[in-house]
């Protein structure tokens, strides 16, 4: 079996003893593939310091998130693009719109996006999307971006069935995680009707830990509790859920 993580912080731990214990317990669990956005440009290091030294396992992603765009967004942008030029990336990411924490901030997020964006486009590489309170301004962005070089994965996806299939008609992958398990959330009623052709795993680690860890801090190894909850709702064997799940990792960042 092997398991993809397409969105995991596990390079937070890079200054710690924990990295190794925590690759290891991935290992344990058939989860051999890691994609690690950076935020902004100060945790390029970690990032690249990571895939340093899991060059066959975790795959380095480049982006400015929503949050950490600031009034001093084109010097970060100026930053992470001279990073772009130095690194092998799989995705620009993670990039998006995030209204829950500051709304006053939209306009420039949106700036900062469509930016993002063209470098994607530029390079061939799919885009890693964060969208939170944010859905109705993001398909918007998205519909004036749209073009046969825009793909990508709208992340930690928790909207509803128009909003999926919304997203798969743009041509994202939905990135499902530790949501799925939680019971009130209604995500798994909406996976229940999603292809798992749509459908890419992830952890975004250390928040969102899945049932039964929920409330604690996560890692990527608790991946296979979110592959296992959607084999439940598909009535599957975990394995072929793993098999599809990165196969379509594959078809979108290329390895």
């Amino acid at each position: 079996m092997l398991l993809t993580d397409t969105h995991t912080h596990i390079y937070y731990h890079t200054e710690n003893d924990s990295l190794a214990e925590q690759m290891q317990r991935c290992f344990d669990k058939d989860i051999h593939r890691l994609f690690l956005p950076n935020v902004n440009s100060a945790s390029v290091a970690a990032v690249m310091k990571t895939v340093e030294a899991y060059p066959n396992n975790c795959f380095p992603m480049l982006g400015l998130h929503p949050c950490d765009v600031k009034e001093n967004y084109q010097e970060e942008l100026t930053k992470i693009y001279a990073a772009l030029q130095q690194h092998k990336v799989y995705a620009i990411g993670e990039i998006g719109l995030d209204l829950y924490w500051d709304k006053s901030t939209l306009e420039i997020q949106k700036d900062a996006f469509r930016q993002q964006v063209q470098w994607a486009k530029d390079l061939n590489l799919p885009i890693d999307i964060h969208c939170r309170e944010a859905f109705d301004e993001l398909f918007e962005l998205l519909e004036e971006l749209k073009d046969e070089k825009l793909f990508g994965v709208l992340h930690c996806f928790t909207g509803n069935i128009e909003q999926a299939q919304h997203a798969i008609d743009l041509g994202f992958a939905l990135g499902i995680g530790g949501v799925v398990t939680f019971k009130k959330a209604g995500l798994d009623e909406v996976v229940k009707q999603i292809d798992l052709q749509h459908i890419v795993l992830e952890t975004d680690a250390p928040y969102l830990a899945p049932m039964p860890f929920r409330g604690k801090q996560n890692e990527s190894s608790y991946l296979y509790y979110i592959a296992q909850k959607i084999a439940d709702i598909k009535e599957l064997p975990i394995e072929q859920v793993a098999a599809i799940t990165t196969e379509n990792s594959k078809r979108i960042f290329g390895i």
